[in-house]
């Protein structure tokens, strides 16, 4: 039975989309609207946004006349780029079992862009928190978060250095991280990047560089992520516009 928190919505799309993994439905077809709400104990509804949700991000397609199918080259996006995610998650969505290890955690002046990017003034100090992500013991991507030091409220977070940085921001600074802006970087990796990641330097990588923001739309961290893309591949879906 599906419960009414903390969205409704949500775990119905979730429901559904972990019943499209596990390759339950014969054929490939969504059974209809009213048969789904039955047996999930909610309105057809929420039936019906869940299912629009999974239309959206490709998951599903529907037929006209014929019925909802699951989209089978939908279900190669193992992780939405439009969403926040931890990298544990990430690795797991792309079958592998996920690791991480703090490389370093230190509390020093904000470099330029970090400045300009969270809006400091010359002489902040923020919280710098590298980790390595790991399958299997094998390194596939670095991050390094920025936060700066007057939000972070709780001094006792030595231990609390490798969780995602939205739960560190929760537990530690008292903010909840809304959203990031994000940019997408080809990059050649440095010789420290490069070592972490098992790889040469001037290896061609793929580089978030990424602001978040708050509830208040107050700019909070600064993260910077390394991806090796021989051991991960992201994929999205695109379409013309009004489509």
């Amino acid at each position: 039975m599906i419960t009414r928190n903390p969205s409704l919505t949500d775990q119905v799309k979730a429901h559904i989309k972990e019943r499209i993994v596990r390759d339950e439905f014969a054929g490939g077809r969504i059974p209809p609207e009213t048969e789904l709400a039955a047996d999930l104990g909610v309105s057809r509804t929420t039936v019906r946004d869940a299912l629009s949700r999974l239309e959206h991000e490709g998951t599903i397609y529907r037929r006209q006349g014929a019925g909802t199918f699951v989209n089978e080259p939908g279900l190669q996006i193992r992780s939405r780029l439009e969403e926040i995610w931890s990298y544990e998650q990430v690795l797991e969505d792309h079958g592998y079992v996920p690791s991480v290890r703090v490389l370093s955690s230190h509390v020093g002046p904000a470099d330029s862009p970090t400045r300009e990017a969270l809006n400091l003034d010359a002489d902040a100090n923020v919280l710098v928190i590298e980790k390595v992500f790991l399958e299997d013991q094998n390194p596939v991507m670095v991050t390094v978060n920025r936060i700066p030091t007057r939000i972070v409220s709780d001094a006792e977070y030595a231990d609390d250095e490798a969780m995602p940085v939205y739960e560190f921001l929760e537990d530690h600074c008292n903010r909840t991280l809304g959203y990031y802006l994000s940019e997408i970087i080809p990059v050649s990796l440095d010789a420290d990047t490069a070592r972490v990641l098992g790889v040469e330097p001037g290896t061609l990588a793929i580089s978030f560089d990424e602001i978040g923001f708050d509830q208040n739309n107050e700019p909070i961290v600064r993260a910077t992520s390394y991806f090796r893309d021989d051991l991960l591949r992201f994929r999205l879906i695109r379409r013309r516009s009004g489509a």
